[in-house]
């Protein structure tokens, strides 16, 4: 799968978003060494800080189904008409738990970050740093 059609995939997932607080549709998509890709929209509550974002979901619906190990490649999308000309990034929480499942399969996932004019390609350990991980806890 290429990084359009990652993204591609991404936007879908983005159209089953609940999000009637923000009217802030994301979408995200995995992609996996084995080809698999998983996808994860975002999902609102009315207790605000219950909500999940689309990596967020992307990443337990992958552990779920068992898959620990190969993310290659993360692409994160939202609203065209929203948030202004900036490429979409996770946010902190979801680069922590990105940074989990890269981890465990000792991968270092590109993350396309898709915005309105650009598509911003980078490494996750750009983004999150010196990230705490399962290797932290050895």
């Amino acid at each position: 799968m290429t990084d359009e059609e990652l993204i591609a995939a991404a936007r879908s997932a983005a159209e089953n978003s609940y999000s009637p607080y923000s009217s802030f549709a994301v979408g995200s998509a995995l992609r996996f060494a084995d080809g698999s890709v998983v996808t994860g929209t975002n999902i609102e509550n009315a207790s605000y800080g219950l909500a999940l974002c689309a990596e967020t979901v992307a990443v337990s619906k992958a552990m779920a189904d068992g898959v620990r190990g190969g993310l290659e490649a993360v692409a994160v999308t939202g609203p065209l008409d929203k948030g202004g000309d900036a490429p979409i990034t996770p946010c902190g929480r979801c680069r922590q738990v990105l940074n989990e499942l890269a981890q465990l399969g000792g991968t270092d996932p590109l993350v396309l970050c898709v915005g309105p004019k650009e598509v911003r390609r980078i490494r996750l350990s750009e983004l999150l740093p010196d990230a705490f991980g399962p290797a932290s806890l050895d």
